[in-house]
């Protein structure tokens, strides 16, 4: 009897077994296949399957037949779906909801695994009379009409459409337009899997890399038929980048692939920019700014080798590659590769045992290397390769801890920082300021009685966006209007407390009028291709300010940005997350590293109200290694990561018994296993106690052996899933977690 074991897209932690649908042969039938399946008393769904038995524990007569296959070939290879298997043991997260979570959402929808036909769209016989004129006269009023016939005009054999949606919002109206002016037509080119060519463009290449640059590129290449981690430790401005794009020609030319991760999708603009100019249209990007077709068009060509890299965030982790060759994970200590919801997973640590698995060399580069990587560098489990010097004898920048105390200050701004950003104005260079913070102000508060503004769903204060007059929760995303008097007491004194980066941005307006201000936060790029022309006037010299947040502190570079001001460094300096001062440091070097990239030399102005504070005086000497070290130390004496291994279970219930309830009894079933193995704290609130309307509780497992803990685990978190109490709440599972609030 065949079996067929399937992962539905379900919260459950079991297979499903299925016998095969009618007239198929067993020989049809392989691990990675997408079938249809009934499910419940009427539902279809779709399903993939992860293994091919001839027994079960389902009586016979309650077996259901799948009802069709949709797949003629697993949609990833084996060795792909043993990599998915090892994530959801590893994060103790359902296999069903680990292997639907990595493929494109119309595959998880059961839509065809395969790359329509593209359109083309080209310059008409009526079009190309204007080859040699500036445009059309009837385009003269229809700017973006004539933006899209320009850039159509620049391809001789055509441009598809998917590319001309890339670089133009809302693109399918113009198009139109066009076509019936008798400008423009459209063709049907078929998109066919093919195979990768060695690169051969030597032409292209024209930087020659520094000793160490080619001393770190040596030892990878020697490397480059099995696995092993190298830890590019390499600092502002040093030229990291050049290092991944001489090892991706080097795989390239040997017809293999590589996989380029990257932590912001606001930096994936220049990266393209650079791949492009190296190595021609043969890559891909994934990311979340795709389309639902895009994204799978992306993923299908990877899979079939049409393509030679994969540059993506955190989720490109999971893109099957038939011949890659080379990992490489740039900011390698970015929050932003784990993953902080559903499936928990850190996308630099499944880089890492993907490689083991592929027998591939894996590349981590920062300027501020995480404790857990500095440590297995030390540990000798990472090769460290130091990039001590700027690429062109650039010098660092001169750090200063300005204090502000008792100083008049102009908003946020100190008058000494606005010197020296007047100074950077007459010299005709630019200036950056780094405020964490979007929105106008992070608080509004009641002269009258102290009522301060709170959202109604979580124990967070809601921030006041004055251009929209609303208060908004970045926690909830609950948003309302701002009332004209306060709530609690009637008063008219409503009075907005803190800096955002938009009254941060409206000072400056109003202390220096003809400078011009570019404002870079999530809320002034949510815009597709706004963050792209930001930077594109940035390096045209069109902006004489940048003011952003942490999208603009890594990654960048930015020539003529002599000044950096760090306006208030004083948020990261408290906190009770462990982990606050090293991402503290992280965040000012690396936000530091903006400056003085160039020619000219750089300064950074770090405004504090405590100037003796141990970790900003280190930063200042730009000692992030000896910084590291004592860091280490102190979580050596603590027994905190990476010294141990945490696992973090969190319940959310509208009841705040309710969530405690389930945690002690899963408490008191741990204790019962582990018999002392593990250290059990809580269950205590959660740093921020109430979030979406619901309370959050958790428990903080912590083991010196990983092995250990898994071992405990397994059955553990099985057993709770039975449990009645499990049902009322809504529970998870974060392994190694790098987020408590």
């Amino acid at each position: 009897m065949l079996i067929l074991r399937v992962a539905l897209n379900s919260p459950l932690r079991s297979l499903f077994d299925y016998l095969p649908p009618d007239n198929y042969a067993p020989g049809n039938f392989a691990p990675g296949q997408r079938l249809q399946v009934p499910f419940g008393k009427s539902s279809v769904r779709t399903g993939i399957i992860i293994s091919i038995a001839d027994t079960t524990r389902v009586p016979k007569n309650k077996l259901k037949k799948a009802l069709a296959l949709l797949d003629e070939t697993p949609l990833f290879p084996t060795r792909h779906l043993k990599l998915i298997e090892w994530a959801s043991h590893y994060y103790h997260h359902p296999i069903g909801d680990v292997v639907f979570s990595s493929i494109p959402s119309s595959l998880r929808k059961g839509k065809a695994a395969e790359i329509k036909q593209e359109v083309i769209w080209r310059l008409t016989t009526h079009g190309k009379t204007y080859q040699g004129k500036p445009y059309p006269q009837e385009l003269s009023r229809a700017k973006k009409q004539l933006a899209i016939f320009q850039f159509i005009k620049q391809h001789q054999d055509g441009v598809s459409q998917t590319r001309i949606q890339n670089e133009f919002e809302n693109a399918r109206t113009p198009l139109k337009e066009l076509s019936l002016k008798n400008l423009i037509e459209k063709i049907v080119a078929a998109e066919k899997p093919g195979e990768t060519t060695p690169y051969q463009n030597d032409n292209a290449w024209i930087l020659k890399p520094n000793k160490e640059q080619q001393n770190a590129i040596d030892k990878i290449i020697a490397s480059s038929t099995a696995y092993q981690a190298f830890l590019l430790n390499g600092i502002t401005g040093s030229g990291k980048t050049e290092v991944y794009l001489q090892l991706i020609r080097h795989i390239l030319a040997s017809g293999k692939q590589v996989l380029v991760l990257i932590p912001e999708i606001g930096l994936t603009p220049q990266f393209i920019d650079r791949i492009k100019h190296r190595f021609g249209d043969n890559f891909v990007a994934l990311h979340s700014g795709l389309s639902e077709a895009e994204r799978l068009i992306a993923w299908l060509k990877a899979r079939d080798g049409t393509v030679s890299v994969v540059l993506g965030t955190r989720s490109a982790i999971w893109t099957p590659m038939p011949k890659l060759g080379m990992i490489i994970i740039d900011e390698e200590h970015d929050l932003s590769y784990k993953q902080q919801d559903g499936l928990r997973y850190s996308a630099r640590d499944l880089a890492l045992i993907r490689g083991q698995k592929e027998n591939i060399p894996v590349v981590l580069g920062s300027a501020t290397p995480s404790m857990e990587s500095m440590k297995n560098a030390r540990d000798g489990r990472y090769d460290e390769l130091l990039l001590s010097k700027r690429v062109s004898n650039a010098r660092l920048p001169d750090i200063q801890i300005h204090d502000v105390r008792n100083e008049k200050m102009h908003g946020a701004i100190s008058r000494y920082l606005l010197k020296n950003i007047e100074q950077r104005l007459h010299k005709k260079q630019q200036t950056l300021l780094f405020l964490n913070r979007r929105g106008y102000a992070p608080v509004i508060m009641c002269h009258d009685c102290g009522f301060i503004s709170q959202c109604p769903r979580c124990n967070v204060y809601m921030t006041f966006h004055k251009r929209k007059n609303r208060l908004h929760c970045h926690h909830c995303e609950h948003s309302e209007r701002l009332l004209s008097a306060c709530p609690d007491c009637s008063g008219n004194q409503l009075i907005d407390v803190g800096h955002g980066t938009e009254r941060l941005e409206e000072t400056l307006a109003e202390l220096l009028p003809a400078a011009k201000i570019l404002r870079i936060d999530r809320d002034s790029t949510r815009r597709k291709g706004s963050m792209q022309k930001m930077l594109e006037d940035i390096h045209a010299g069109d902006a004489d300010i940048l003011i952003g947040t942490q999208m603009l502190a890594k990654g960048h570079h930015f020539p003529n940005v002599t000044l950096v001001g760090i306006v208030d460094a004083d948020r990261g300096l408290f906190s009770v997350d462990y982990r606050a001062s090293e991402r503290m440091a992280q965040i000012l070097m690396q936000v530091s590293g903006r400056a003085g990239r160039g020619e000219s030399p750089g300064t950074v102005i770090v405004q504090t109200h405590y100037p003796e504070h141990p970790l900003l005086n280190k930063l200042a000497l730009h000692d992030y290694d000896q910084f590291t070290e004592l860091l280490l130390e102190e979580r050596q004496q603590t027994q905190l990561p990476p010294f141990s291994f945490q696992v973090l279970i969190r319940a959310e219930s509208n009841q705040q018994t309710v969530a405690m309830t389930f945690l002690n009894i899963a408490r008191t079933r741990l204790q019962s296993l582990s018999q002392g193995k593990l250290e059990i704290y809580g269950p205590v609130s959660a740093p921020m106690e109430k979030r979406a309307g619901r309370y959050r509780l958790q428990l903080i497992i912590q083991a010196g052996n990983r092995q250990t803990m898994k071992k405990i685990l397994t059955p553990w978190i099985e057993d709770l899933d039975k449990l009645p109490e499990a049902r009322k709440v809504r529970w998870s599972v974060d392994v190694d977690p790098q987020d408590m609030i």
